[in-house]
């Protein structure tokens, strides 16, 4: 049955249901029924733009449950999405609004958002970051993650920021090689960052990111949370700041 006939039904449906009470209690014959679908169907065909309507109208309510999901779910899981020990907090970590994100290192599009993510921080002096570790595009990531946590375990600030620009904004498949190059780069301690890739840190660190994001629902990257929203793929700074603005004072623009 297609989209359109199954609408057809349901308003159909909906229409019986509006008849007045006493008539529930009645059976229809087969003909009446035919008379009633037709009398529907013709003003459906006369009125297409019903359809269109109730489609958005169910869209909309669609959108709206699962924004109350995801509230839920944000507030269900907000200590280990906004204070967890084994994150990673930059820009303003005192400040009144946190957008974490969460990203793989091969993602393409978290590659490009890297660059609104950094402008957001530099325009929005209160605006409080965090980043999980979310490797779901295969070995090269999982291998690449492994290496930003036990980057994290020596720096989880400024230090850690400057390794991920190195690694997402690089050129190539991100493993481990290169994930090894972009701590080096950065400065890191290379013998404990050794020492620690396979330590049960490292193993807890990504199990609870992705365990978050299984929680969340989220199914690609880059994912946002920002205040109580869920922000799917990246929209684009004006996009984010909007999000945040919402958080921050109700509107997308905050005077």
């Amino acid at each position: 049955m297609t989209f359109n006939a199954r609408l057809l039904a349901a308003v159909a449906a909906a229409a019986l249901l509006m008849l007045p009470v006493p008539s529930r209690a009645e059976t229809f014959s087969n003909a009446q029924r035919g008379e009633i679908e037709k009398i529907i169907k013709d003003y459906l065909i006369s009125h297409p733009e019903v359809l269109e309507q109730a489609s958005a109208e169910l869209e909309k309510r669609k959108q709206m449950a699962e924004a109350e999901k995801a509230k839920a779910e944000i507030a269900s899981h907000a200590q280990a999405l906004f204070y967890s020990p084994r994150q990673v907090t930059i820009g303003n970590t005192k400040g009144d609004v946190t957008l974490v994100e969460f990203f793989d290192y091969n993602c393409g599009y978290c590659k490009r958002a890297l660059a609104d993510l950094t402008t957001i921080m530099k325009q929005d002096p209160r605006l409080r970051v965090v980043l999980k570790e979310f490797p779901v595009l295969g070995p090269g990531s999982v291998e690449a993650a492994k290496v930003a946590v036990a980057v994290r375990m020596q720096d989880s600030g400024n230090k850690y920021f400057d390794f991920h620009q190195r690694l997402l904004g690089g050129r190539g498949q991100a493993d481990l090689a290169h994930a090894l190059e972009a701590a080096k780069a950065a400065g890191f301690d290379m013998v404990r960052l050794q020492k620690d890739l396979n330590s049960d840190e490292v193993k807890a660190s990504i199990e609870e990111d992705m365990k978050l994001a299984e929680a969340l629902s989220l199914n690609g990257t880059p994912s946002y949370v920002v205040g109580t929203e869920i922000v799917v793929g990246a929209v684009g700074l004006e996009a984010l700041k909007q999000k945040v603005n919402m958080a921050r004072c109700g509107k997308a623009t905050c005077s």
